[in-house]
């Protein structure tokens, strides 16, 4: 039998951020369980390889039919090993906007406020632009300003330049509003996931053991307390016991699904899977939130934009080369190189649209490939007012959860969602853009507002930001206090994106590093008390 002192469940962008920070000072014996493998290969961390690596070092999730999307089932891109989805994302750097925490702390979510906040975010950070009241420039979290972006990202911040819209030059500075440039989880041109900046650089010291290819059954529970984690290698199934306690870190969609497992969730939602119920929560699997997302897509008579073609397939084998020397070029590419927020919304306290631009043809979340040049323009709803749920599809661990996130179901979602792409079609009009050529992939009458509904709710989908499903709160039914700690049991933390009570207004994996933070120093604190 194993014991350590604390077991972390989920080797993601918060579970590597609350593991590494447990175990660097050496005094404590942390494992940390994954179910996918160490993602340290070169398909990982090449960002322009991201496309690829998506059918490997993915879950690959579906969603129960979409209602608000004309019945369509979805996809759920979310990311397995080491590192989680900040080893397959688009390595976007984005914090959110200052509302969104104060938000939380008016919520009853004592701590959370944005100046709560800000120390944690600084302290993960090391920004290539040094530091400064809003970055930090010494933390494992490598963030830089992109290599090589594409000729089509510059076009597109000078075409909302020439609409007058505000140019930012950082969205998570002193002001979110604007377009701009992102900066990206990279170091000398490779992807810098969570697992790079709090796992690898402690994986040889003694007291912190790393499980990869570990599928965690359930967690244990005596006397109201967690003492230990039964795990899946292979055929066999053991238990790891903890002795101060167990971190659950399987993000939105896992976290939930472990809990169930466990016999903590909708009470009569388990007895139908034939759990025995530990702890009846009904919010356990509830209030689930991500951002609705449209991609508009051009095709151009311009081949500077990224391309399926003979020229692209060239220039990317070239481009290859250059990386695997310097590190430079088109394979430093996010793909989401550039983007913004605005407000489209009359009664928004912050922006509530966010876009990021691809300067390539997407379709079907890059699963399907596109003949000829192109780019491709996202616009999501930041704040979206519909809710959904994940539950149990089977009591076997192994089984995906049945996952509704519910798009669309709230006409205010629709409604920003339409704005925002019509904000879209007026940037790609401004003359910095039409000098591609472009040519619409879906054309509409955007002045119509059912023809371009219907548009939408035929090809929207997530932009993979999934939230809120173990969520945090001062009310006795919250998942977890404002700690972090889950309520009606004893050592038992939460630290993933699963407890934000309310989305944040952007991508959501810094905050989900930044909730990993917490979590750690939560939990160092409770053992000084």
């Amino acid at each position: 039998m194993e014991s350590f002192d604390y077991v972390v469940i989920g080797g993601g962008s918060g579970g590597s951020a609350v593991a590494g920070r447990l175990a660097v000072d050496g005094t404590r014996r942390v494992c940390l369980l994954e179910a996918g493998a160490r993602n340290d290969n070169a398909l990982i961390k090449t960002p322009g390889f991201m496309p690829f690596i998506r059918n490997t070092s993915n879950y690959k999730f579906d969603t129960v039919p979409q209602k608000g999307l004309h019945g369509r089932i979805g996809y759920q891109p979310r990311g397995r090993g080491l590192g989680g989805s900040s080893a397959i994302n688009a390595m976007v750097y984005i914090r959110g906007h200052r509302w969104d925490y104060d938000n939380w702390a008016d919520l009853g979510c004592t701590g959370w406020g944005y100046e709560d906040v800000l120390p944690w975010f600084k302290k993960s950070e090391a920004n290539e632009r040094g530091g400064d009241d809003y970055h930090g420039a010494s933390g494992p979290l490598f963030v830089s300003n992109q290599r090589s972006p594409n000729p089509a990202s510059h076009a597109f911040v000078d075409a909302a330049r020439e609409l007058q819209l505000r140019v930012n030059e950082d969205f998570n500075g002193a002001e979110q509003a604007g377009f701009g440039l992102y900066q990206v989880t990279q170091r000398d041109g490779e992807r810098w996931s969570a697992a790079r900046a709090f796992v690898e650089p402690i994986r040889e010291q003694g007291n912190f053991t790393i499980r990869t290819g570990a599928l965690v059954e359930n967690i244990v529970i005596e006397d109201g307390r967690a003492t230990g984690v039964m795990v899946r290698e292979g055929k066999r199934t053991r238990m790891v016991y903890a002795r101060r306690g167990v971190v659950l870190s399987a993000g939105a969609f896992g976290s939930p699904q472990i809990l169930m497992l466990s016999g903590i969730g909708p009470g009569e939602h388990l007895k139908q899977q034939g759990i025995t119920v530990t702890l009846d929560k009904p919010a356990v699997g509830s209030n689930l939130q991500d951002h609705i997302d449209y991609v508009s897509g051009w095709q151009t008579e311009s081949d500077v934009p990224i391309g399926g073609t003979l020229l692209g397939t060239l220039r990317m084998a070239a481009a290859v080369f250059e990386h695997r020397r310097k590190r430079t070029g088109a394979m430093t590419t996010c793909y989401a190189e550039a983007g913004g927020f605005w407000t489209v919304g009359k009664d928004a306290p912050a922006p509530d649209v966010q876009w990021h631009f691809v300067p390539a043809l997407l379709e079907d979340h890059g699963r399907t490939m596109v003949k000829g040049h192109g780019f491709s323009l996202h616009a999501c709803v930041l704040r979206p007012e519909s809710r959904g749920t994940v539950r149990l599809a089977s009591p076997d661990a192994a089984a995906a959860p049945l996952i509704d996130p519910n798009f669309l179901d709230d006409e205010r979602d629709i409604a920003v969602l339409r704005e925002g792409v019509r904000l879209s079609h007026r940037i790609v009009d401004a003359p910095a853009m039409q000098a591609f050529g472009p040519t619409d992939r879906y054309p509409v009458d955007l002045e119509d507002d059912a023809a371009l509904d219907a548009l939408m709710r035929e090809r929207a989908d997530t932009v993979y930001h999934p939230v809120g499903t173990c969520r945090m709160g001062a009310d006795d039914d919250a998942v977890v206090d404002p700690q972090l700690k889950a309520k009606g049991l004893d050592r038992l933390w939460i630290a993933d994106a699963s407890v934000m009570p309310k989305i944040v207004s952007g991508n959501t994996n810094a905050p989900s590093i930044m909730i990993g933070e917490r979590c750690a120093d939560f939990i160092i604190r409770s053992e000084r008390a």
